[in-house]
């Protein structure tokens, strides 16, 4: 089996789940393992190629390259999502905040992201209420926008939620980006032309980004007080 989505197809039917059962065990959205069985995808990794190893009950290097075998690790019928519960009370996640992780505008990050300056808890109930799904470790990176492009949709110093899984172009959407070596939020519109680099922000001006200019690292999920993009 040459192909990602051939892997795929073989490995759901003999772990006798559906596609939004994957999805919820990966713990992404519906349209993004959709997009892994259509072709769009090529290939898995990181954490995304782990967790849909584990959910499936295969060996990750056979699903990320189609080389060896396919054994059954263990009944994926058991599979449960992991928490981050080290150091954290019971009902509770731990997410870890970065300081200027993100420029709006302005500022530079790399792609490790900078220090960890403080943790917070969340209930777990206000998580799945706000992201849909309890996240599996390190997934959601929470960073601190700094700036004045995408004012007033986000303010400097807003705390943004990055969803780490999402490293492609998912339709229209807010995302964690790096360009030309600066790490920025910013809205990312599909045009005729092609993709283009939009900031709320009207003294911002949008431009179509040329083809592999844009390394996707994160979608934008919610920001500063739990408020939905």
């Amino acid at each position: 089996m040459s192909t990602l989505s051939e892997r795929l197809t073989v490995a759901i039917a003999a772990a006798g789940i559906t596609k939004a059962e994957l999805a919820r065990r990966v713990g992404i959205s519906a349209p993004s393992v959709n997009g892994w069985f259509s072709g769009k995808a090529k290939f898995l990794r990181g954490e995304n190629l782990l967790s849909a190893a584990k959910a499936l009950g295969v060996d990750e290097a056979w699903l990320a390259t189609g080389k060896g075998q396919m054994p059954r690790l263990q009944d994926a019928s058991q599979w449960v999502a992991p928490v981050l519960e080290t150091e954290t009370r019971p009902g509770y996640v731990r997410f870890d905040v970065f300081e200027g992780g993100a420029g709006m505008g302005a500022g530079m990050i790399n792609q490790d992201f900078p220090e960890v300056v403080q943790t917070i808890e969340v209930a777990e109930w206000e998580v799945r209420r706000k992201l849909g799904f309890l996240p599996r470790p390190r997934r959601i990176q929470l960073i601190t926008g700094r700036g004045p492009s995408m004012r007033p949709k986000l303010e400097d110093g807003d705390i943004i939620w990055i969803d780490t899984s999402c490293d492609y172009f998912d339709g229209d959407d807010y995302y964690l980006i790096n360009i030309g070596g600066e790490t920025q939020i910013k809205m990312l519109q599909r045009r005729g032309d092609g993709l283009h680099v939009v900031s709320v922000n009207p003294d911002f001006p949008s431009y179509r980004a040329d083809d592999g200019e844009v390394s996707i690292l994160g979608k934008a999920l919610i920001h500063a007080g739990l408020r939905k993009f």
